[in-house]
């Protein structure tokens, strides 16, 4: 009795070492797509009203939540019955990140018309503020459920050799961690003005020490969003060449002097410009 106990906990033991291991690497890999993640979320959650960006904020989180218990079974169930097709579906994936990431790249620095108000607009109603908040968390919590599924993919391929426990356990904490981890970041970001405001109102002295922070904080929100967003779309295109170069056999580095970072971003911009190509084309014939 006493050494078959013993031989579960140690079992026990090894499964959690394996699952802690599993669950490092599988966070590296996922690294880059969680930025993006992190910087689609912050701006997409920004430029509400300050006291419904919480409220906008966790709306979306449970939509967050939610695409993963829709993704996570079918993942397992992939991993199970046709490995083969997560390959295929992270590639396709790293085709779409690509594309996003080189459309980012165009719009930035390709002139577009931008749209002009006009000078009559009438005052808009409570109720049309509310169905554009929900149009805003719908698009964020799709473009959720396309992230979510490249870093339950991308996760998945770092243990699809692994036994299908250590799999469920290092996706999920990753699938959580996707969730919890960057939404609670994002709460922190959208909130800087308020809390920079709170410390400027903190006392009636001019320029004191709080003042000086709290404009600090309302001047660099911005800012991060910004830096996010760059952040992001460089994120985009080293994750979406990583996948290719690791698991598109043709495409590893041939050049022993290029570092695979700076490799794995050309192929990401190269590809991503290729699938533009082919978008903006389709668009024009459609139109047409």
């Amino acid at each position: 009795m006493a050494s078959g106990f013993f031989a579960v906990l140690d079992d026990v033991a090894t499964l959690l070492d394996d699952v802690a291991t599993m669950g490092k690497i599988a966070t590296k890999k996922t690294a880059g797509i969680l930025g993006d993640d992190l910087a689609v979320n912050a701006e997409k959650a920004s430029g509400f009203v300050s006291k419904r960006e919480l409220p906008v904020l966790w709306a979306i989180t449970k939509g967050s939540l939610l695409n993963k218990l829709i993704i996570l079974p079918i993942a397992f169930l992939l991993s199970a019955f046709a490995p083969w097709a997560v390959t295929l579906i992270l590639v396709l994936g790293g085709l779409y990140l690509a594309y996003e990431g080189a459309e980012k790249i165009y719009e930035f620095f390709v002139p577009h018309e931008k749209a002009h108000l006009p000078s009559d607009l009438t005052p808009i109603q409570k109720s049309d503020l509310l169905e554009m908040e929900k149009t805003k968390i719908k698009s964020a919590i799709l473009t959720d459920f396309i992230l979510s599924i490249e870093i339950v993919i991308i996760a998945l391929g770092t243990v699809l050799n692994e036994p299908l426990t250590t799999q469920i356990l290092v996706v999920s904490f990753i699938a959580l961690l996707a969730t919890v981890g960057v939404y609670g970041l994002v709460a922190l970001i959208v909130r800087m003005d308020e809390f920079g405001a709170r410390l400027i109102r903190l006392n009636g002295e001019d320029n004191s020490i709080s003042d000086k922070i709290g404009r600090f904080f309302v001047n660099a929100l911005p800012w991060v969003i910004k830096s996010l967003g760059a952040i992001g779309t460089i994120a985009l295109l080293l994750v979406s060449g990583g996948i290719f170069v690791h698991n598109l056999e043709f495409l590893h580095n041939p050049f022993a002097w290029l570092p695979d970072l700076i490799y794995e971003f050309g192929v990401g911009l190269l590809a991503g410009l290729v699938v533009l190509v082919f978008v903006m084309g389709g668009k024009r014939i459609f139109n047409r």
